[in-house]
């Protein structure tokens, strides 16, 4: 099942380009990709499109916060449902230096249909940034070199520490593990 779940994302990275204006985030062009709202209510609301270099240091920062990074897709059941447990940490530990960036790793296609439509429809208020390299033999073991791909997935760090996890959580799951980053 992993497998094929990874086999999809390589299918669905490939895509036509729509009307709005297009840089990536990477090593070479340090530029922002973003992909506007055109067919929801909120015009204004724009994502970050990411390639691996573009995202890897957003996943080894250094400031003295807790950050959760969640990889996960709008195709993705269990991805789904623990979504508003990381929303639920947005919210409650935001005042203690904890910061939540979720990391869609939909199909780029999708992003103006699928993606943007979701997160207005759930009022995402987490960060959410969108993953689009294909080469992923490159970044699923730089990412954490136990990983399959298969989603979801969660990196929990603050300085050196870090765990990473490749499973879905409850929320009293995800909390427990959130914990051991504060104290």
């Amino acid at each position: 099942m992993k497998r094929i779940i990874v086999l999809i994302l390589l299918i669905g990275l490939s895509c036509k380009r729509s009307n709005n204006e297009v840089v990536k985030i990477s090593s070479e062009a340090k530029s922002e990709e973003t992909v506007k709202a055109n067919n929801t209510s909120n015009e204004n609301f724009s994502l970050a499109i990411y390639d691996y270099d573009g995202l890897k240091p957003l996943l080894s920062k250094d400031d003295g916060k807790v950050h959760v990074v969640n990889f996960w897709a709008t195709w993705c059941a269990p991805c789904i449902k623990e979504l508003p447990y990381f929303e639920n940490i947005n919210e409650n530990y935001k005042n203690k230096n904890v910061e939540v960036l979720l990391v869609s790793l939909d199909f780029p296609r999708q992003y103006q249909t699928k993606l943007l439509p979701f997160l207005e429809k759930r009022d995402i208020k987490s960060k959410v940034v969108c993953f689009d390299d294909v080469d992923q033999n490159r970044w699923i073991p730089a990412i954490n070199e136990d990983w399959s791909g298969a989603l979801p997935a969660t990196i929990i760090y603050k300085g050196e520490k870090r765990k990473f996890y490749e499973q879905s959580f409850t929320q009293e799951a995800l909390e427990t593990e959130l914990k051991q980053f504060l104290n």
